[in-house]
Formats: structure tokens, sequence, C-alpha cells
């Protein structure tokens, strides 16, 4: 088989080589390296959603929430151990009520399979509503005044103190396990309705962890975070940042490459299969709400580390961070730009993007100053005292832009997924 030159990916990453390029004599080592790191996170968000959406065709909205759970998990995780929580008996009040949890959990489950020792469905159905409804309030009740306590004693039970890495695959494993569960519940509805779930579900976690001030210290945040590398104060910013750089690029590399074999196995095949015929892909026997929750799962693992690893550079878990504008739409464009489906559109998209995002602003704010000073020079303006808030609106509207041109001109994307020809 002749293989040609991918003229369009050669030329695309060219331009944006040159871009990066500009931005780095322009701006500075330390600022450039430190939006590549975050334009690297973004990527890794990116294709946990293009693998939802491009391969399997589900529409997920809620990639806000598991970034949180990311980042809740890497700083649960990294930061140093409260002695004022673990020095007192609050550790031992805390264990009862989750003991007191689980047990619930296994009392309710026992109640909704009632009806195979013979008990009415009906009638297994209201008794596993009461008794969820009663051990429910029984459960917060008790968790209410422990966490008092642990609040007004300790200020929050603190973390665990080890290792950076060891919350980035917490955090993927926290995020995949509540995709399993929404899954189980959200997969069987229409896409418009799955995107409308995993939005309320996002916004659940945040009003979750925003309001656990015995767990997150809630809006007063915590920091800073530990880096699985050396940090700026004993490497400077800009070689610090270059480390993590060369972290998130192995990570990058690693989930590309398996991607890449996963979606030319047969497996792929299955999956895309799913997506374009479901009706076709069930008569052939497949599994099909296995094999979406499979895809579902895999994404929300992904998700869970990006926001994991991005909260870790950042060295600041604040849950009133986490924004739909930011850690939704923007991976939304992200992947609409670079192709969904495509593993290296979407890298490509997630760079891209995340560069004319941060580079609106400075951008804006240099435009409008040199329209002020022609202004004032020529008609004699008085120039507004808000250049810098109006400057930081533009990025929006740039993106606004982007994708509305991206959306008329390459509906597919600047790199469309190419499907093997053997499909």
């Amino acid at each position: 088989m002749n293989r040609t030159l991918p003229v369009r990916e050669t030329v695309l990453f060219s331009g944006l080589l040159v871009a990066v390029v500009l931005i780095y004599l322009s701006m500075g080592s330390a600022y450039s390296t430190r939006m590549l790191v975050e334009a690297a996170c973004y990527a890794i968000l990116a294709l946990g959603l293009t693998i939802q959406w491009g391969y399997a065709g589900q529409f997920n909205a809620g990639v806000m929430g598991f970034v949180a759970l990311g980042g809740f998990a890497a700083m649960f995780f990294s930061v140093p151990t409260n002695p004022d929580f673990w020095n007192t008996d609050l550790p031992g009040q805390l264990g009862i009520v989750l003991l007191m949890l689980v047990v619930s959990i296994a009392l309710v489950f026992v109640a909704s399979r009632l009806d195979r020792v013979g008990l009415p469905k009906r009638l297994r159905t209201i008794v596993t509503v009461v008794l969820a409804l009663v051990l429910y309030l029984v459960v917060i009740s008790a968790l209410r005044e422990v966490t008092g306590e642990i609040e007004s004693q300790a200020g929050f039970i603190g973390g665990l103190g080890l290792p950076a890495w060891t919350g980035w695959i917490v955090g993927g494993a926290l995020a995949g396990g509540l995709g399993y569960f929404i899954g189980h519940i959200c997969l069987g509805l229409r896409s418009d309705y799955l995107a409308i779930a995993t939005l309320g579900i996002a916004e659940i976690i945040k009003a979750f962890l925003k309001n656990s001030d015995w767990l997150t210290r809630g809006t007063a945040t915590v920091s800073p975070l530990p880096w699985p590398t050396p940090g700026p104060s004993e490497l400077g910013f800009t070689l610090s940042r270059a480390l993590y750089l060369s972290i998130t690029a192995v990570l990058i590399a690693v989930i590309f490459f398996l991607l890449h074999r996963a979606y030319h196995a047969p497996w792929g095949r299955m999956i895309r299969a799913i997506r374009d015929n479901e009706v076709s892909a069930a008569a052939m026997g497949k599994d099909i709400n296995r094999r979406r929750l499979e895809i579902f799962v895999l994404g929300c693992i992904l998700m869970g580390i990006g926001g994991a690893v991005l909260t870790s550079f950042n060295g600041l878990f604040d849950p009133q961070g986490y924004l739909p504008l930011n850690h939704t739409f923007l991976v939304l464009v992200m992947v609409i730009l670079g192709g969904p489906g495509n593993n290296l559109g979407t890298i490509f998209g997630a760079v891209l993007v995340y560069i004319i995002w941060i580079m609106s602003e400075p951008l804006a704010l240099f435009l409008m100053q040199g329209a002020v000073t022609l202004g004032e020079a020529w008609f004699g303006w008085d120039a507004p005292s808000n250049l810098d808030s109006r400057a930081l609106q533009a990025r929006v509207f740039v993106i606004g832009l982007l994708i509305s041109l991206v959306l008329r001109y390459e509906p597919k994307g600047l790199i469309p997924e190419k499907v093997p020809e053997h499909d």
C-alpha cells in the first residue's frame, strides 16, 4: 500500500509549532512552558471526551465533574496529614459513620432484590424506597455531627501525605467508578438526555466538594499541593515546569499509543459499528450496553487523570474554580475543532484552542491599548479604566468565533476521523 505524506497534518502541526515558538520569544520561557503544561493536561481531558463522543457517540456535558474528582484525589492523597485530626478520637467517629454508610448501602441493595424470594415487585419497590430514606436520614444526621466536630477541632481532615502520582491514579479510578455508576443509570437515555443528566451530576459533585469544609476546606481552598517532580523552589520556574511538561508528554504518548491500538483492533471496529448502526450491531450479537459502558468509563478515567495532573500543577485545590466554561465547554471546543474520533486531531485541537484561549487576553489588550493611543492622539478620546476586564472577555468572543467558523467550513474538525478501509 502506498503511503503518502499527510499534508494537512504536517501543515497544521508546523503552524502550531511556529505559534509556540513565537509565544516563547514574546512571552518568555517560564510563561510559555506553563501554558504548554496546562495545554497538555487539557489534551488528556480531550482524549477522554473524544473516545466517548467520537468513538461511541456519547455526549458527556459533565466533564467538569470528573475533572473535579481527579483534582480532589490529587489534593487528598498528596497534602500532608493533619495531626489536629489524627491525634484525636475523630478518625474513629468518622470511621463508624462510614461503616454505617456501607452497611446502609448493602441493606438497600438486598432490599432491591427481595422480589427474587417471592416478594411482589411493587411491594419490593416501596420497601426499598422507605428503607433508603430512613437510612439516609440516620447516616446524614450522624455524619453532620461528626463533621461539625472535625471543623471545630481540626479545621479539616487533611491529606494522606503520599506521592502526588498516587492521587493521579486514584483520581482516574474514582472518576471511572463514578462513571460506572452513572453509566448504569444514564446510558440507556437518548444523547440529549444523557447530556442533561451528566451536566446535572457535574454540578452535584461541585456542590458537594464546595460545601464539604471538613473534607476539602470548601471555599478556603487547599494549597500548596506537592508535585511529583522537584518544584520551582528547587529548580526554578522554567526548568521545573519543563520537567513537569515531560511527564505530561509521556502520559499523552502512552494514552495515544493505547487508544491507537484499541481503535484499530476488533474492539475499536465494534465500538464504531455500535456508534454508526446500533440495531445492526445488536443483530450481530454484540452486547451494546456493556460496550457503551466500557467506553464511557474509559473516558471518565482519562478525565479524572487529566484533572488530577492539572490540579497538582496549579498547586491549588479550589472547588469554586471548576467552571463549566473552562472545564466542559472548552474541552468540547477542543474536540470539535481537532476532530471527534481522531486522537491526533484531538491533541492538536487541545493545544491550539488552549493557546488561543490564553493568548486572546494579552493580544486583545495590546490592540485595545493601541486603539486608545490613536484615539487620544487623533480624536481626544478618554481612555476607559477597565481595559483589562474587557480584554479578558475577548477570549470568549474569540473561541465562539473560532468554533462557528470550524462548524461552518470544517464540520468534521481540522483533522477528521479516518476510518480504516477494512471497516
